[in-house]
Protein backbone atom coordinates (compact mmCIF):
# COMPACT_ATOMS: atom_id res chain seq x y z
CA UNK A 1 0.00 0.00 0.00
CA UNK A 2 1.34 3.47 -1.10
CA UNK A 3 1.60 6.16 1.76
CA UNK A 4 -1.15 8.64 -0.23
CA UNK A 5 -3.34 5.34 -0.12
CA UNK A 6 -2.61 4.65 3.59
CA UNK A 7 -3.56 8.46 4.61
CA UNK A 8 -6.37 7.94 2.43
CA UNK A 9 -7.81 5.25 4.02
CA UNK A 10 -7.27 7.12 7.36
CA UNK A 11 -8.73 10.04 6.89
CA UNK A 12 -11.90 7.80 5.05
CA UNK A 13 -12.32 5.63 8.44
CA UNK A 14 -12.22 8.72 10.62
CA UNK A 15 -14.61 10.00 8.49
CA UNK A 16 -17.16 7.10 8.93
CA UNK A 17 -16.57 6.71 12.54
CA UNK A 18 -16.99 10.20 13.37
CA UNK A 19 -20.49 10.85 11.45
CA UNK A 20 -21.56 7.66 12.71
CA UNK A 21 -20.69 9.17 16.58
CA UNK A 22 -21.92 12.78 16.09
CA UNK A 23 -25.47 11.30 15.18
CA UNK A 24 -25.19 7.70 17.18
CA UNK A 25 -23.47 9.06 20.48
CA UNK A 26 -24.56 12.55 20.19
CA UNK A 27 -25.02 13.01 24.32
CA UNK A 28 -22.24 10.94 25.18
CA UNK A 29 -19.61 12.27 26.50
CA UNK A 30 -16.48 13.18 24.13
CA UNK A 31 -12.78 12.84 24.09
CA UNK A 32 -10.52 15.24 22.04
CA UNK A 33 -7.27 14.02 20.38
CA UNK A 34 -5.16 13.82 17.27
CA UNK A 35 -3.33 10.83 16.09
CA UNK A 36 0.22 11.77 14.40
CA UNK A 37 -0.04 9.62 11.33
CA UNK A 38 2.40 6.70 11.21
CA UNK A 39 3.16 4.01 8.21
CA UNK A 40 5.54 1.59 8.18
CA UNK A 41 6.92 3.24 11.53
CA UNK A 42 7.79 6.41 9.49
CA UNK A 43 5.86 9.60 10.63
CA UNK A 44 3.90 10.91 7.57
CA UNK A 45 4.15 14.65 9.21
CA UNK A 46 0.61 14.43 8.70
CA UNK A 47 -2.25 14.86 11.93
CA UNK A 48 -5.93 13.90 12.20
CA UNK A 49 -7.71 15.00 14.61
CA UNK A 50 -10.95 13.47 16.42
CA UNK A 51 -13.72 14.15 19.02
CA UNK A 52 -15.48 10.74 19.53
CA UNK A 53 -16.94 8.85 22.46
CA UNK A 54 -14.72 6.23 24.31
CA UNK A 55 -16.44 3.23 22.19
CA UNK A 56 -16.10 5.01 18.93
CA UNK A 57 -12.72 5.90 19.84
CA UNK A 58 -11.41 2.31 20.68
CA UNK A 59 -13.25 1.13 17.33
CA UNK A 60 -10.99 3.92 15.84
CA UNK A 61 -7.83 2.87 17.01
CA UNK A 62 -8.22 -0.84 16.86
CA UNK A 63 -9.21 0.07 12.64
CA UNK A 64 -6.43 2.26 12.24
CA UNK A 65 -4.13 -0.18 14.15
CA UNK A 66 -5.73 -3.30 11.91
CA UNK A 67 -4.68 -0.66 8.58
CA UNK A 68 -1.12 -0.23 9.62
CA UNK A 69 -0.71 -3.43 9.83
CA UNK A 70 -2.25 -4.91 6.66
CA UNK A 71 0.02 -6.90 5.01
CA UNK A 72 -1.00 -6.92 1.11
CA UNK A 73 1.22 -4.60 -0.92
CA UNK A 74 -2.22 -3.94 -3.02
CA UNK A 75 -4.55 -3.23 -0.33
CA UNK A 76 -8.06 -4.76 -1.57
CA UNK A 77 -11.15 -3.65 0.38
CA UNK A 78 -11.58 -4.83 3.75
CA UNK A 79 -14.72 -7.43 2.65
CA UNK A 80 -12.96 -8.39 -0.27
CA UNK A 81 -10.14 -9.67 1.13
CA UNK A 82 -9.06 -12.97 1.19
CA UNK A 83 -7.28 -12.83 4.60
CA UNK A 84 -9.50 -10.26 6.72
CA UNK A 85 -6.81 -8.33 9.67
CA UNK A 86 -10.66 -7.64 11.61
CA UNK A 87 -11.69 -10.05 14.27
CA UNK A 88 -15.12 -11.28 13.54
CA UNK A 89 -16.93 -8.98 16.23
CA UNK A 90 -14.75 -5.79 15.25
CA UNK A 91 -15.81 -6.36 11.49
CA UNK A 92 -19.28 -6.47 12.35
CA UNK A 93 -19.30 -3.23 14.55
CA UNK A 94 -17.43 -1.34 11.76
CA UNK A 95 -19.61 -3.18 9.10
CA UNK A 96 -22.65 -1.21 10.75
CA UNK A 97 -20.90 1.63 11.26
CA UNK A 98 -19.74 1.97 7.26
CA UNK A 99 -23.52 1.22 6.19
CA UNK A 100 -24.83 3.67 8.51
CA UNK A 101 -22.29 6.72 7.70
CA UNK A 102 -22.29 5.62 4.20
CA UNK A 103 -26.07 6.52 3.24
CA UNK A 104 -25.21 9.84 5.33
CA UNK A 105 -22.41 10.82 3.88
CA UNK A 106 -23.69 10.33 0.45
CA UNK A 107 -27.18 12.34 1.38
CA UNK A 108 -24.78 15.10 2.36
CA UNK A 109 -22.66 15.33 -1.13
CA UNK A 110 -25.88 14.90 -2.77
CA UNK A 111 -27.50 17.80 -0.99
CA UNK A 112 -24.67 19.83 -1.20
CA UNK A 113 -24.98 19.49 -5.37
CA UNK A 114 -28.12 20.35 -5.42
CA UNK A 115 -28.10 23.42 -3.08
CA UNK A 116 -27.24 26.60 -5.21
CA UNK A 117 -24.37 28.75 -3.06
CA UNK A 118 -25.75 31.41 -1.24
Amino acid sequence: MTQKKFLEDCFTLHEFIQCYCDNEHAEEKKSIGEIDLVYHEKSLGTKLNYKLCNHCKSMFEYSYNRLQECPKDNKPRCRKCSTPCYDKPAWKKLSKVMRYSGMRLGFVKIKNFFTPPQ
